[in-house]
């Protein structure tokens, strides 16, 4: 295979009507959330593993990150891989599929009923992630200018695909037994093959991307990122070995040390972007964005106090696991699409609402396109509601943890108001 470095060739792009769906979906998925995290929150201080907290997790996982990677990436790789979608239908399917799925599978764990709701919503999601890696292979591989951006984003479809497989059999496992112990001795395989397998490669494949781009800036090191993709993946192999076939815990560190070093480079490669920006002024989407990649050490080091209660105490602590979890998906996977997210939309609708009238006057800029006032309260909220969720869990306070929620119930909804007011503009001419 030859995986072309540069980020030279003509770019192409994928129609609206494939990404808009993606996006609108995952905001909305976004509100849900928030709103069964404040319904949640008396369960959430008792144990993770609660109907509500296992819906919200999933809510958050699937409809609101997976949904919205899903969404950019239809956008995205095309461009990395200097060619088309393969096709925009498949894309739809993979779209329908998926938000069919996600709730069926969400009210089976609200409900705690691991019969057809469950077991449909999960067929449904696998089915949809099969769409989407044919897609992508097929684009790849007509194309023929695949970069590492996209390998990493491939490798991390895999790794997703994985994941749904390996949950869908932890539900059949409530009713049949397909494996040697029970549903939640495996969680912690499944949820850290789709944590870093999926959220952590796919992030830094595109991170490394579109931070460079962003900044309009000259680094690129093509080396260190091939060490963050083996990294990452050497690192969970690992992980999946050793949880499946030993039963030492401090075996454990060897795969999280193979994963911190993956995050400390891409922390490097961002950070020398940024030193070699020719963009000097910040605007506060990118700042966000950069405050997300320091907060993927947030995870770590919960993961390595939660590896110490492992190896000292004899039983897990549930408040650092369920903080743990928090921090994950309420902090640098949300950090970034809130950043990302104004990024990339108003380009995608600029191009709907003013390519055809290229030429006829003057138009807005597609940062004109939303609100900075509405992003900047949702900067706030989010911020205070994310640093007052982990205070109130590991205090023990339920108040806390709803007033954090409130937090984040109002990020969403600023969140939905800045991106269904960009969805909605009509053209302008100046």
């Amino acid at each position: 295979m030859n995986v072309k470095t540069g980020n030279t060739g003509t770019s192409k792009t994928t129609s609206w009507k494939v990404v808009l769906p993606f996006y609108l979906y995952a905001a909305i998925a976004f509100f849900v959330a928030t709103i069964l995290l404040l319904i949640s929150a008396p369960d959430i201080t008792k144990h993770y593993f609660t109907p509500h907290v296992l819906a919200t997790t999933h809510i958050m996982a699937l409809g609101w990150g997976t949904m919205m990677i899903l969404g950019a990436s239809h956008q995205l790789v095309p461009v990395m891989i200097e060619g088309e979608l393969y096709s925009d239908n498949l894309a739809y399917i993979s779209f329908v599929l998926a938000a069919l799925g996600i709730p069926l599978l969400a009210y089976g764990f609200y409900v705690f009923d691991m019969g057809w709701p469950a077991k449909w919503g999960g067929g449904l999601v696998i089915s949809a992630i099969v769409a989407y890696l044919i897609n992508l292979s097929v684009s790849m591989v007509k194309s023929g200018h695949e970069n590492i951006h996209a390998v990493f984003v491939f490798t991390a479809a895999l790794w997703l695909l994985t994941t749904a497989i390996a949950g869908l059999f932890l539900v059949y496992n409530f009713s049949y037994p397909l494996l040697p112990a029970s549903s939640i001795a495996y969680l912690p395989l499944h949820a850290h093959m789709g944590i870093v397998g999926w959220f952590l490669l796919l992030v830094t494949g595109i991170g490394s991307r579109l931070i460079p781009m962003f900044l309009i800036s000259k680094y690129n090191n093509i080396q260190q990122l091939w060490w963050i993709y083996g990294l990452i993946n050497g690192g969970l192999l690992a992980f999946v070995f050793f949880f499946l076939y030993s039963d030492s815990r401090l075996l454990l560190v060897l795969p999280l040390l193979a994963v911190s070093a993956a995050i400390a480079l891409f922390c490097n490669f961002c950070y020398r972007s940024y030193q070699q920006r020719i963009r000097k002024q910040l605007d506060e989407q990118m700042k966000l964005s950069l405050l997300s990649v320091l907060m993927m050490s947030l995870p770590l080091i919960f993961l390595v106090l939660n590896i110490i209660s492992l190896i000292i105490l004899p039983k897990e602590n549930t408040k650092l696991v369920t903080t743990y979890g928090f921090i994950i998906f309420f902090g640098w996977i949300t950090a970034i699409i809130l950043g990302m997210t104004f990024k990339t939309l108003p380009f995608i609708v600029w191009n709907k609402v003013y390519l055809r009238l290229a030429g006829k006057g003057k138009t807005p800029n597609p940062k004109e396109l939303f609100s900075d006032k509405i992003f900047n309260r949702m900067s706030l909220a989010y911020i205070s509601g994310f640093l007052l969720f982990p205070a109130g869990m590991l205090l023990h306070y339920t108040f806390i943890l709803q007033s954090a929620a409130v937090l984040l119930i109002l990020t969403s909804f600023l969140y939905n108001w800045n991106v269904i007011k960009i969805m909605m503009h009509k053209p302008v001419l100046l």
